[in-house]
């Protein structure tokens, strides 16, 4: 078979063309570190490296998400750690006003540190995060939820929801609070009822402490009666009313009476209410389920007793009916942190799966991806040398040619 000169030329052209190629390459994969620098190296790792990069790429999102709701979470938790110490302080200065050997003019001055407690309160309400948004609006936009007005009461211009933040693949947590639920919409007295003295009563009759000792007897009163409006004689004997002014029952129809000593207590249909003091005829506890009272009320409310001054029984009343408040508005901060402290943990777990999980798909995808730098270097080698074969070979051919041997 007769070989031509120009099929020789083309044939150590290709070969040398295909080695410079494969050279190229080894060299890449050298100074990259990396066995796959374009789709077509391998298709199939290049398909894996395109899913492994999406999903660190959405875990580094996730965690930035983590970490800017921990951020938002720990001022919540500040702050709320804040308004418990403020509440504690104004409990202990209007128990000190409860002292009745106090002056009017140290009431006054207890009036005024309130008065700075409630504006303190106010702007803690209003705390925002690290991008000015409000910690306590909802999910509304407003950097000011809360908004004192022209007569001393505070308004809530927020919403009832809770913003949320994004944590994985359909899953999130919430990284904010309503405001109406911790400063506004706070239930009066124990929670479930609260008893007053009547504005009216003349006696030195103290309202006290008072709890619901039957909750389904208690719900069953209530039902029953709406409400109970106690009228005492002047003699130690009182009855009851219910919320239209008849006698109110117990749970077998009877008319509710009894008698009261001075330091007593009176019980029925599942609720306790205290007493000292002695009522004059015609004066009255009012017992009303129900209801809501917001913290600045409870604020302005005790200050107002304090300023007042006069009747120093009413007061008393009064204070007492305003720390049962706040102890409210305490417990449902209390409530709020450690609801906090759950979801901050919930998410210092979920980051640390997310940076678990990361070293995982980083390790699969550094083997997807990167090369063997001492397999490389040797194939670069390899590649270097063949190419110079090539290439002396083809010195060598292309010096062959008939008019070699005429000569």
């Amino acid at each position: 078979m007769r070989l031509s000169t120009n099929w020789m030329f083309q044939q150590s052209l290709g070969t040398m063309l295909n080695q410079q190629s494969a050279l190229a390459a080894a060299q890449n994969q050298v100074s990259s570190g990396k066995r796959i620098n374009v789709a077509s190296d391998d298709p199939a790792g290049a398909g894996r490296m395109v899913s492994l990069n999406h999903i660190i790429a959405a875990n580094t999102q996730y965690t930035a998400n983590i970490d800017a709701a921990n951020t938002r979470l720990n001022t919540s938790q500040s702050t709320l750690n804040s308004v418990n110490d403020l509440y504690n302080s104004a409990r202990d200065l209007t128990l000190q006003a409860l002292n009745g050997s106090l002056s009017d003019s140290d009431r006054q001055a207890i009036a005024v540190q309130l008065g700075q407690m409630r504006d303190q309160l106010l702007q803690m309400a209003n705390t925002t995060d690290a991008t000015g948004q409000a910690l306590f609006a909802g999910t509304s936009n407003t950097s000011a939820p809360f908004v004192k007005n022209a007569d001393g009461s505070v308004s809530y211009t927020g919403n009832e929801s809770q913003p949320h933040a994004s944590i994985g693949s359909g899953l999130t947590v919430p990284v904010g609070e309503s405001g109406s639920s911790l400063f506004m919409g706070l239930p009066p007295g124990n929670g479930q009822f609260v008893a007053s003295a009547g504005a009216a009563n003349t006696g030195t009759l103290v309202v006290g402490s008072n709890e619901v000792s039957d909750p389904t007897a208690y719900a069953a009163g209530i039902a029953t009666n709406g409400s109970y409006t106690l009228t005492f004689d002047g003699a130690g004997n009182w009855t009851a009313t219910d919320a239209s002014g008849n006698p109110a029952v117990d749970a077998g129809g009877n008319p509710l009476t009894g008698t009261y000593a001075p330091g007593g207590s009176i019980s029925f249909n599942g609720l306790t209410v205290n007493l000292s003091g002695t009522p004059q005829a015609g004066d009255t506890v009012g017992i009303q389920s129900g209801g809501s009272q917001d913290v600045f009320t409870t604020f302005n409310n005790m200050i107002s007793a304090l300023e007042s001054g006069g009747d120093s029984t009413q007061m008393v009343n009064v204070l007492n009916r305003q720390l049962e408040s706040l102890d409210q508005a305490q417990a449902g901060v209390s409530r709020a942190e450690v609801d906090i402290g759950g979801r901050t943990n919930a998410l210092t777990a979920q980051r640390a799966a997310y940076q678990d999980l990361n070293v995982t798909y980083k390790s699969t995808l550094s083997d997807t991806r990167d090369v063997d730098v001492y397999s490389a270097i040797s194939q670069l080698s390899i590649q270097s040398a063949a190419l110079q074969a090539s290439q002396q070979v083809f010195a060598q051919v292309k010096s062959m040619s008939l008019f070699n041997y005429i000569k």
